[in-house]
């Protein structure tokens, strides 16, 4: 029997297993909320840029929304830290039930923001305030949920656990376009422009307060409790602390560049999609909103595939493919979705692009998680991602439209392409970590089935 088939857990009894099935349907709801708000602002930005920015540019008006778009990622290494360190410290519920109660209060207040023909400038004041909120939400809900999926997932199926960080995510996407959809055909597009893109903000908030509610809920990972149980009392001055974090700094590094061109390629085909079918391959913003939805859906049921395969194969030979793919395709999947002139032909090309990515987004939250101890583990994922995030996938959006604005787009698909080549090294010289221990409870199993033979790699200190 080899080594990582002796480490496999023994079947869970049907209470645990329901356990796993609450944590896993709880967790992902919660996610599922806080990316519908996320991602809401740059799917309505295309009706409430002139709200905000006056002029008769509507490149530069959807470049200033972009910016602002940009900004609330800085947030995010600060939302990381501060609450990946709740997280290590009091627990991975408790950081995820004040994610979800920041991002209802910034939704609240993007949907009453003042336009700029109300209050100037003010009105672009609260929008960054809000962005700056959801911003500092996102980076620690990220960490929080990914560390909870994959803590709460059995040992032998993380991948498919920890997928439905992306399906959850991609469904709160989903969300925001079928309200999109469905408001682009009850009211006019003046309606919209003038207040229709407050309705789906106002959603966001009230969808925020039930997953509070469902968040109070949820039973902390057994990771954690098996941590707390040990008596290390929360302010003993290592858990969650950058001191910590640097103990582990090689492992955050790989996290900084795992995430690199992931991240980039992600937001390119996802949130930008729609703005690039409608600005430069000249598409109708109905079909090209149906395109982002259809390819969306389709990307959402492939990542349980894909985690469940990495459980069968590793992490790296997806994460090799992912940026292969991504390295060598961008620029002709883009070149030919810049001339796209039909429904078909778009979403052939988006799909194409999207199964690509699926190497990525499937599995990223284990490989992340699995990197580190317990008492480190959530800012491990936060802090590091979130700074990813703030240089590369945050300013995706922005850079492209500089490079349209510039008459270079082509020179965005080459950007993409490098961020990807530089995330394949990382990902050929990393280790697998789909046998990692991530606690000291799994370590022991280790030792005991693999005695006399050389144990599953664990985190540097996870029998500690």
């Amino acid at each position: 029997m080899s080594s990582s088939a002796a480490a496999l857990p023994e079947p869970p009894s049907a209470d645990e297993a329901k356990k796993r099935r609450l944590a896993l349907i709880g967790g992902s709801l919660g996610n599922l909320v806080e990316w519908y708000d996320w991602f809401v602002y740059a799917s309505f930005a295309i009706y409430f840029a002139d709200s905000f920015f006056p002029g008769d540019n509507p490149t530069t008006q959807l470049m200033n929304t972009a910016g602002i778009f940009a900004v609330g990622f800085l947030m995010r290494p600060v939302g990381g830290w501060i609450l990946g360190r709740a997280a290590d410290r009091h627990g991975r519920k408790s950081a995820l039930t004040l994610t979800v109660t920041m991002m209802s209060v910034a939704a609240l207040l993007i949907a009453v923001a003042p336009t700029y023909g109300q209050a100037g400038y003010f009105g672009a004041l609260v929008l960054l305030l809000a962005r700056l909120l959801q911003g500092m939400s996102i980076g620690g809900e990220y960490a929080a949920s990914a560390t909870y999926l994959t803590e709460a997932s059995a040992r032998d199926r993380r991948g498919l656990g920890s997928s439905f960080q992306y399906v959850s995510m991609t469904c709160g996407q989903l969300l925001g376009l079928g309200i999109l959809i469905t408001l682009q055909h009850t009211l006019s597009t003046a309606q919209l422009t003038a207040w229709g893109w407050r309705v789906p903000f106002l959603l966001g908030a009230l969808f925020a307060v039930v997953v509070f509610w469902l968040r109070r809920r949820l039973q902390e990972t057994d990771a954690f409790k098996e941590q707390a149980a040990d008596g290390e009392a929360p302010d003993d001055g290592t858990r969650g602390t950058l001191k910590a974090l640097w103990e582990h700094r090689r492992q955050a590094g790989l996290v900084m560049a795992l995430t690199l061109g992931g991240t980039v390629a992600y937001y390119t085909y996802t949130t930008y999609l729609t703005k690039y079918l409608v600005g430069s391959a000249g598409m109708a913003k109905t079909t090209a909103t149906l395109v982002s939805f259809t390819a969306l859906t389709l990307f959402a049921v492939l990542q349980p595939f894909a985690g469940m395969l990495s459980d069968r194969i590793g992490r790296r030979p997806l994460l090799i493919t992912f940026a292969v793919g991504c390295t060598v395709g961008t620029y002709p999947i883009m070149t030919a979705l810049g001339s796209a002139s039909s429904y078909w032909s778009a979403l052939g090309l988006s799909l194409l692009a999207l199964v690509i990515v699926t190497g990525y987004t499937s599995i990223n939250a284990a490989v992340k998680a699995e990197l580190f101890p317990t008492r480190v583990r959530a800012l491990g994922v936060a802090l590091p991602y979130a700074i990813a995030n703030a240089l590369f996938g945050g300013t995706a959006e922005y850079v492209a439209l500089w490079f349209k604005n510039s008459g270079r787009e082509t020179m965005f698909f080459w950007y993409v392409s490098g961020c990807a080549l530089v995330s394949l090294v990382t990902y050929v010289l990393m280790p697998d970590t789909r046998n990692a221990a991530l606690s000291r409870a799994e370590a022991g199993t280790d030792a005991d089935a693999d005695a006399g033979r050389r144990p599953a790699p664990a985190p540097a200190d996870a029998a500690r």
